[in-house]
């Protein structure tokens, strides 16, 4: 029997704001192995076509989780979209990779759970910002088993500004990105770059992927525009070892838009997600 448990309030000891965490599982007491799927920059994980990829996760057994990170702008009463800006001013990279190690721990020691999982089997799964927090979490903890990145980045220094705009963003002490769907001004604080300038060394793509020693896929598009194929290749270039996709054509949202009103995925993400699964099956 299908479980679907959505908008779960997952609590993290490290702030009281809630990680809005979904569930999926056929329900037979056999432990699954379990893929966790992180949003990507002004994402969640209700965006676009994400719902529609999971049926195609649960039909081959695995234990599906997705998540809103827990400063993405969205609420517990309303996960879709940005009703808290000043909760998406206050994230940073760090906080990202600790709401992921969170979720992982809730869901381990979930005794509901314990029958349905496989423990020794998780899978991260990230779309552009989120393949790089994935990356990350899969050198610093070693309970993961394999990583995949979807239209990823591959350096989250290069994103900041430099030189006078540095210098307004601290002067000011915040700066503002236009939502062009939503119209928002979304904020963000400087602590943002001050978190990563402290956590350099852990918030580094490439130290991470050059110490990687577990099963790696990068997925990529030739017509992303957002994170051009050049990371991709540059993530690959860092662990040889990785296995590397472009798919010809393909954008950054992976077909998808938002919102997404047909009742079948894009095409592109359906080659995505067989991709995946057929990786994740082979190693």
């Amino acid at each position: 029997m299908k479980q679907a448990i959505t908008n779960i309030a997952v609590k993290s000891d490290k702030h009281n704001r809630p990680i809005v965490t979904d569930v999926f599982y056929e329900k037979n007491a056999k432990k699954k192995p379990i893929v966790i799927f992180c949003h990507g920059y002004k994402g969640y994980k209700d965006w676009g076509a994400w719902n529609l990829m999971v049926d195609s996760f649960l039909k081959e057994n695995y234990f599906f989780v997705k998540f809103n990170f827990s400063h993405n702008g969205g609420t517990l009463e309303n996960p879709i979209d940005f009703p808290d800006l000043e909760a998406f001013g206050r994230n940073n990279l760090s906080l990202e990779l600790d709401d992921l190690e969170v979720v992982i721990d809730w869901l381990l020691n979930h005794e509901e759970y314990s029958s349905e999982i496989d423990t020794s089997d998780i899978s991260l799964i990230g779309h552009s910002r989120g393949g790089g927090i994935v990356t990350l979490k899969a050198r610093e903890n070693q309970k993961i088993r394999r990583v995949v990145s979807w239209s990823g980045v591959s350096d989250f220094g290069s994103r900041f500004p430099k030189g006078l705009k540095l210098l307004a963003w601290r002067l000011k002490g915040k700066s503002y990105i236009l939502n062009s769907r939503t119209k928002q001004k979304m904020p963000h604080y400087f602590q943002f770059y001050k978190d990563f300038k402290q956590n350099e060394d852990r918030l580094t793509i490439s130290s991470a992927l050059k110490t990687l020693r577990k099963p790696h896929l990068i997925v990529h598009g030739s017509k992303d525009v957002v994170v051009p194929l050049k990371e991709a290749e540059n993530l690959h270039r860092w662990n040889p070892e990785s296995e590397f996709c472009v798919i010809p054509n393909m954008d950054h949202a992976l077909g998808c838009s938002q919102p997404y009103l047909k009742s079948e995925m894009p095409d592109y993400l359906r080659e995505v997600v067989l991709k995946t699964i057929d990786f994740l099956k082979r190693t």
